[in-house]
């Protein structure tokens, strides 16, 4: 069965604290929640959750829906984006089956950032690798009002803006992931390739906001 990895990468800085992280765990219930109810996801949905702080580490290695736990999650220290760029192609590198001329590999990961301030590292190597692989749809999300639409519009050209990072704000993000998820599973499992555009997914509801 070829999978459908989903690589999930978190600021835990500490401009986190309090209701942000908060709210980030519970978005990210609310995420395994939705998937594990979907029989499409989980078929075919795998997740990881990478964070970054002062540095970047995998929590969650790449696993399938039913066996995810959500991590437990901190903030402290810095915005290491670069380095969790760099990690997420190598995590990649090792957990998707690529494609051969003999078998079909894993579909393309598909990867959802989200952080609320800017990089406190040079993102340009991580960034650089980062670019080098082969991915499906990549979304950030800049959290608030201190995240920086065009750094992250380096890394792709779907970024979405939450006005606040308060709880009801991140809840509604993460649901918006869960959906979009979902339509990618339902597609691949009908053999109709994956979603490359952010105007294929699901439409993001009020609190999120298409950055053009």
């Amino acid at each position: 069965m070829r999978k459908l990895p989903v690589y999930i990468l978190l600021d835990t800085s500490g401009s986190m604290y309090g209701e942000p992280i908060e709210a980030v765990k519970n978005g990210l219930q609310v995420l395994t929640s939705t998937l594990t109810s979907d029989p499409y996801a989980l078929e075919t949905a795998y997740l990881s959750v990478i964070t970054f702080d002062s540095t970047a580490k995998q929590a969650v290695p790449l696993t399938e829906i039913a066996a995810f736990q959500p991590p437990q999650l901190k903030a402290s220290g810095c915005t290491a984006l670069g380095e969790a760029l760099q990690l997420v192609a190598q995590c990649a590198d090792q957990e998707v089956i690529k494609t051969t001329p003999e078998k079909k590999g894993d579909w393309k990961p598909l990867v959802f950032i989200m952080t609320d301030g800017e990089p406190t590292d040079d993102i340009r190597k991580g960034l650089e690798d980062f670019k080098s692989r082969k991915w499906g749809m990549v979304v950030a999300c800049a959290a608030g009002a201190g995240a920086n639409t065009n750094t992250l519009k380096q890394i792709t050209e779907n970024v979405v803006s939450l006005d606040t990072a308060d709880s009801a704000t991140i809840r509604q993000f993460f649901k918006w992931v869960s959906a979009s998820v979902q339509a990618n599973s339902v597609k691949v499992d009908e053999g109709k390739g994956e979603i490359n555009s952010i105007g294929e997914l699901p439409p993001p509801p009020p609190e999120v906001n298409i950055v053009i």
